[in-house]
């Protein structure tokens, strides 16, 4: 055709889907996964280049889920953002809400009543093993393990019911408040948690037992999907993912947020960085979750008074800015807020944890095979909504 132009690369190019035709042997097969593909955690789409069965490139397209959150942000008043805050990573809504509520409270200069900030942290670790027991669940499901996923479940009912007690929401609980949480806990609600934790770590070595030394699973995941540390350092890689790969950050400890420096918190780590190493930290983070969660209701049965501080009718951050970040369940959330002295917020930037750790994919997928993709894909634990905000 005249006026065009034709590269030795596009002559090389044979795009595989939906209406393409014919064969051309010895060119490269560009592929796409998605954006529908259900072993994706949501919409996301992947461009990868093949040759034969093996990876030779890989791209990750995001966007098609795009939720538009931090611009909504700026329409909307401090009380009304928490309750967007919570949706971009569906199974982190607690903690989601928590970051956005710690920049307003920063921002304003506000100290939060310390029983609330206990009640917190209890529930952000709650959230936490919620979050895990999805993946430990879900990521053998996707390289044909059935059972795991039936008592990961089994053990999410059981704290869903101490979460869905205290806040009335299953999924997004809106119990953050700008000056500490929405209402005072129900009465008796610290033991029946303390007896839900108890009941969840006592039964966990049913799922530990049956995935993390089996055979077909060491198989398919051990020396898969390499993430070297300096690799996971590189791309802003943080929380297990990173963690698995040596990384040793995690910011409860080495940036303490709401009361978590009165608290030993335990840092899993591993070396290995593949598959099986991301997995076993989600695995034993459970445990160290459970604890740590158990330590802050046993603080809250000590502590008397409010749980939220009185604020005006109508709640307005002074003029300036300040970051704060949080460790969210799949790693480490940023949450820079700028305010002109208005009831909404003039800027609401959010880093998330899925978005820095999904752009490794372009590192981790070429030269894997692709029998090996949806094991290194599902491992990387993120949800599309938090790479899609």
């Amino acid at each position: 055709m005249t006026g065009m132009t034709t590269d030795a690369a596009d002559l090389r190019e044979l795009t595989v889907g939906t209406g393409a035709g014919g064969e051309q042997l010895g060119a490269d097969m560009v592929l796409n996964i998605g954006p529908q593909h259900p072993s994706t955690h949501g919409v996301l789409r992947l461009k990868l280049v093949l040759d034969g069965e093996r990876v030779v490139a890989a791209e990750p397209v995001v966007g098609y889920m795009h939720r538009g959150a931090e611009k909504l942000f700026e329409v909307r008043d401090y009380r009304q953002i928490i309750v967007l805050a919570n949706r971009h990573d569906w199974l982190s809504a607690f903690s989601n809400e928590l970051g956005v509520v710690l920049a307003v409270e920063r921002l304003m200069g506000m100290e939060v009543p310390e029983r609330a900030t206990w009640l917190r942290m209890a529930l952000a670790e709650l959230n936490r093993v919620l979050n895990h027991l999805m993946f430990l669940g879900s990521y053998p499901l996707e390289i044909g393990a059935i059972t795991p996923v039936f008592y990961a479940f089994r053990e999410r009912e059981t704290l869903q019911a101490v979460m869905e007690e205290v806040s009335g929401g299953r999924i997004h609980y809106m119990f953050n408040r700008v000056g500490g949480l929405k209402e005072e806990v129900p009465a008796g609600w610290t033991r029946r948690a303390r007896a839900a934790i108890g009941e969840v770590r006592r039964r966990m070595p049913d799922l530990d037992n049956l995935i993390r030394r089996n055979e077909i699973f060491l198989a398919r995941t051990v020396g898969v999907g390499v993430l070297t540390a300096a690799d996971a350092a590189a791309f802003g890689a943080s929380g297990p993912v990173a963690r698995a790969s040596g990384l040793d950050l995690d910011l409860r400890r080495d940036e303490p947020y709401l009361a978590y420096d009165q608290l030993d918190v335990p840092v899993v780590t591993k070396t290995a960085g593949d598959c099986h190493a991301r997995f076993e930290v989600l695995l034993d983070q459970v445990y160290a979750s459970l604890d740590l969660a158990e330590q802050c209701l046993d603080r809250v049965d000590r502590l008397t008074g409010p749980v939220n501080t009185r604020l005006p009718k109508v709640v307005k951050a002074p003029e300036g800015h300040t970051y704060a970040w949080t460790e969210n369940p799949l790693g480490i959330n940023g949450y820079y807020l700028v305010s002109r002295g208005e009831k909404t917020p003039w800027r609401l930037k959010l880093r998330t944890a899925s978005y820095a750790n999904v752009q490794a994919l372009a590192t981790l997928l070429p030269g894997c095979l692709v029998p090996d993709l949806i094991a290194i894909l599902g491992s990387m634990f993120f949800v599309v909504g938090d790479i899609d905000k």
